[in-house]
């Protein structure tokens, strides 16, 4: 599928001065996003950003700051259950 995106003129020379691929950036950021709301799995996103091995998506994940993992909620209360349970 191709998506179209009209940008303001205005606009332009920031987002081009920030370098790279603005087309790449743009499928990152919706592709990103699409995960974090449970839109697709991790397979999905993984191509739709044409990455060949998970191990891709993994630094995709860190170069973007992302996590993918427990809150620190969650690890609170698995600890608090493995103290209850003599560990």
């Amino acid at each position: 599928m191709e998506l179209t995106v009209h940008i303001p003129d205005e606009v332009v020379p920031q987002l081009q001065a920030a370098g790279g691929d603005m087309s790449r950036r743009a499928l990152e950021a919706f592709a990103l996003e699409e995960f974090k709301s449970g839109h697709i799995t991790k397979p999905e996103l993984r191509r739709m950003l044409g990455f060949e091995t998970r191990y891709k998506l993994d630094g995709f994940f860190k170069a973007h700051q992302f996590y993918d993992g427990y809150t620190v909620e969650e690890i609170k209360e698995q600890v608090a259950v493995m103290k209850n349970l003599g560990f």
